[in-house]
């Protein structure tokens, strides 16, 4: 009977290896397809996992909440399982790593450790279970003046309370595990308490099928053969759980480099949520501006324009002032407005190689946006202007430039690491995927990393309606903090009632919110999806881009692309209803 006992159990652990390497497999590739059964035994096994976390948390540190001050670094002690942790940590917010094994044993190899980590307030230490007494003692020494967690594989002696440290610890030799004390530090999971950021698992763990989502491939390849789109990126959440995201094509057509999920895309229009509307809902809430309040109290030059002096907020968030649609900035300019160098006289980049004159937005953009004569005030007429305006009113009353502001109070506390204007300033330009060759407006060059949107990249690449770029991941953490009702990591950032007031029906001539878009009421149109609930709001991007949230059905949806390269003359994505289509898939695949 023993023998038998033991064969089970041997046989019962292969499974279990054998699943979690499945399971690995998909999160590395974002592959799910025909894995409906083994995702099925990978939740279990992933549920296994979790009840095998003991977790001491003594100073009451898990998870980690304030993600804008912490500059964390990953430590290895012999984790067996580094990599698995290292990348899942990362989706949550920028963790630092080391490439070297350090010795636990080694006082000269501690003391190099000590040292390393000067500059870091937040150290990961992951053992592999030995606690030498050198280790203990070097633990003790770094936890006076840093926050610090031990991972460490195995229990079987208990788990060290003798330190201000949080330990978190499995006796479960696998991949599996590592992932899953990965995510109890930032709250994906909660072994303790209550999960508060995303979870990156699969479909089946939130009763949904994977052989459902196949349908998304086939759509994707039939836009990307129709040159609606070199490449895409897909991601979904469902219940607080991305259980979808992956990437399709290539950068170009020229297939040279493959999209990645991270890739760093040009957000293009949802710039007006991601930037100028989140940083007008937290001014409300701060009580520092009001959406029945008139334009002239924010900006003085329209106190002495009659056709401005009753002008509301409200009204130019819902796209009711009477503005131009928009207005061609970029045939305006002199041979003399431009240069293929950077100087003092020229300090705006629009492109590599080319630049703009100072002060071009104060002395020719703003005058012409001034003049606007509101022609078709209180109809519905989708115009940037209105978010050109609302950047004037929220840097106005923040006394702080847009990005910056949008940056410090939502982006960087949120982990959203890819998130934000000027990317070329932060990133190597290869993870930036290229919107045009040729936009046909401004620059008849390649534009990689500078906004495609030409009034945007004439402003300097902060603008109110467009210059956002982020990555898939970064716009499915803003999507629940908005699903959340303005919540998300256990902080509070926009209020419930805020929220609620921008995201539902304003108007009584459009669809809209306050600066967010919403479902059409003619189901024709089937926008954004024919499936979609009366409560979904979002918004689309001219580059290719969507966001859409779904609070009846705990959904967020995110399709990033640069549908727009080497040009705009093909519509194909827009025709092939590329965006329309994947989200009816998602809608089916939870039925």
């Amino acid at each position: 009977m023993k023998n038998v006992a033991l064969s089970i159990n041997v046989e019962q652990n292969m499974n279990r290896r054998i699943y979690i390497f499945i399971f690995i497999l998909l999160w590395i590739t974002n592959s799910y397809a025909q894995q409906h059964k083994a995702n099925i035994s990978l939740v279990l096994a992933e549920k296994t996992a979790i009840n095998h976390l003991k977790v001491h948390d003594g100073n009451k540190q898990l998870p980690v909440f304030g993600l804008q001050d912490l500059n964390m670094i990953c430590v290895n002690f012999g984790f067996k399982y580094n990599s698995v942790f290292d990348s899942l940590v990362n989706k949550y917010t920028k963790v630092d790593t080391l490439s070297k094994i350090y010795d636990s044993n080694n006082i000269s190899s501690l003391n190099d450790l000590n040292d390393r980590l000067k500059l870091y307030n937040y150290v990961i230490l992951k053992t592999d279970g030995n606690l030498s007494k050198l280790l203990i003692s070097f633990i003790k020494e770094i936890e006076k003046n840093k926050k610090v967690i031990i991972v460490q594989k195995g229990y079987s002696g208990g788990i060290s309370t003798d330190f201000k440290s949080s330990v978190i610890a499995t006796d479960l030799n696998d991949e599996l595990s590592a992932a899953c004390a990965a995510k109890e530090i930032f709250g994906g999971i909660a072994v303790n308490g209550k999960a508060v950021r995303l979870n990156y698992t699969v479909p089946e763990s939130v009763g949904m099928n994977a052989d459902k989502l196949d349908t998304i491939a086939a759509i994707m390849k039939d836009a990307i053969d129709a040159k609606g789109t070199p490449g895409a990126v897909v991601l979904i959440v469902k219940n607080g759980n991305v259980i979808y995201h992956k990437a399709f094509g290539s950068h170009k057509y020229d297939r040279v480099r493959t999209t990645k999920a991270d890739d760093i895309y040009d957000m293009a229009s949802i710039t007006k949520l991601a930037a100028t509307t989140n940083t007008t809902m937290k001014l409300v809430d701060d009580g520092k501006l009001s959406v029945d309040s008139v334009v002239t109290k924010y900006i003085a030059r329209t106190r002495g324009m009659p056709e401005k002096k009753d002008l509301k907020i409200k009204e130019i968030l819902l796209h009711q002032a009477g503005f131009f649609p928009y207005i061609k900035f970029y045939e305006y300019l002199k041979p003399k407005d431009t240069d293929t160098l950077y100087s003092k006289e020229y300090p705006t980049q629009l492109a590599d190689g080319y630049f703009l004159r100072k002060n071009y937005f104060e002395d020719t953009m703003w005058p012409a946006m001034l003049n606007d004569q509101l022609l078709t005030r209180g109809k519905y007429v989708y115009s940037d202007l209105s978010m050109y305006y609302m950047k004037e009113v929220v840097e106005k009353v923040s006394l702080t430039p847009l990005n910056v502001f949008a940056a410090d109070h939502f982006y960087k506390p949120l982990g959203m690491q890819r998130a934000g204007f000027l990317p070329r300033q932060r990133f190597e330009k290869d993870n930036i995927v290229p919107t045009t060759e040729n936009d046909g407006w401004l620059r008849s060059m390649p534009v990689q990393g500078f906004v495609n949107d030409p009034g945007a990249a004439m402003l300097g690449g902060v603008s109110g309606h467009a210059g956002f770029f982020a990555s898939a991941n970064d716009m499915a953490i803003l999507g629940q903090m908005w699903l959340n009702k303005g919540s998300y990591g256990g902080w509070n950032y926009i209020k419930a009632e805020t929220l609620e007031r921008f995201t539902s029906s304003q108007s009584q001539v459009s669809r809209r919110g306050y600066g967010f878009d919403r479902k059409d009421s003619d189901p024709a149109k089937g926008y954004p999806s024919t499936l979609a609930s009366n409560e979904v709001f979002g918004h689309t991007g001219y580059t290719g881009t969507a966001i859409w949230v779904d609070p009846k059905h705990d959904l967020v949806y995110v399709f990033l692309s640069n549908r727009v390269y080497p040009d705009d003359k093909n519509k194909a994505l827009n025709t092939l209803n590329t965006r329309s289509k994947i989200m009816d898939v998602i809608y089916r695949a939870m039925h």
